[in-house]
């Protein structure tokens, strides 16, 4: 049964909504590890610095392949459905090399993101764990987390190279996450925007939180992989479950 904490009144979605109670939240003061997506999760999808990483995508796609830009952007979109993410299907598909790729898409300007003083006390007050597990990659991370002023509350970065460029949501990249950080998944919570990355987490026996977006990529499969929170501030959140 999923648990909502300030989800809007307008998703229409057919799920049992339950508000999370006190107890609830601080049974998850009790968790050993944090995994945490990046992008659209530590900072707002309303930042739109994914459009600018897309956008590059897609250029270089086109210089890649020597194609027109809307060719390209027809084979980005159908990579990235097919293989799980477009650097995977271009990888699998014509042998591209995943460095310079990585470097390119993710020259972007980041200063529509906001530092979150809230979001950094909120970090601070959490016990256990922090990590990061994005399909980005490391370089990228570190600017962000720089750039939020929160680096120092994470432990490691789990990046799309340490995954051996496999994406999530395949299974074997969250076992390697368990095994690599020697995580208890029954003590871990996974929070994502892109609400099928969090299925394998919860088969693994995690628990899951889904940062509310309506981006219709993110919001895929949500009445099938049923979260275990649906939250629309994570800053917010993670105070509540911290007594903050």
């Amino acid at each position: 049964m999923p648990f909502f904490w300030n989800s809007s009144p307008n998703m229409g979605r057919a799920l049992l909504l339950k508000r999370a109670d006190a107890a609830g939240l601080a049974r998850l003061g009790g968790m050993e590890a944090w995994v945490f997506d990046l992008d659209n999760t530590l900072y707002p999808a309303s930042s739109n610095l994914f459009d600018q990483i897309d956008r590059r995508m897609c250029l270089y796609i086109a210089g890649y392949l020597e194609v027109t830009p809307a060719q390209a952007y027809g084979i980005q979109k159908n990579y990235f459905r097919e293989h799980g993410t477009t650097l995977k299907g271009m990888m699998e598909r014509h042998g591209m090399d995943p460095g310079p790729y990585l470097d390119y898409v993710h020259q972007v300007d980041i200063t529509a993101i906001v530092p979150n003083a809230r979001l950094d006390r909120a970090l601070g007050m959490l016990p256990g764990r922090k990590l990061i597990f994005t399909n980005a990659s490391h370089d990228h991370a570190e600017r962000i987390l720089d750039h939020l002023e929160v680096a120092r509350h994470f432990e490691g970065i789990f990046d799309i190279i340490a995954a051996d460029y496999l994406p999530k949501p395949e299974i074997k990249v969250y076992e390697k996450l368990v095994a690599d950080y020697s995580l208890n998944p029954e003590a871990t919570i996974m929070i994502e925007d892109v609400v099928r990355n969090l299925g394998p987490a919860k088969d693994l026996g995690m628990t899951t939180v889904w940062v509310e977006t309506d981006t219709p990529w993110a919001v895929a499969g949500l009445e099938n992989e049923q979260p275990d929170f649906i939250i629309a501030d994570l800053a917010d959140w993670l105070a509540r479950v911290a007594g903050g």
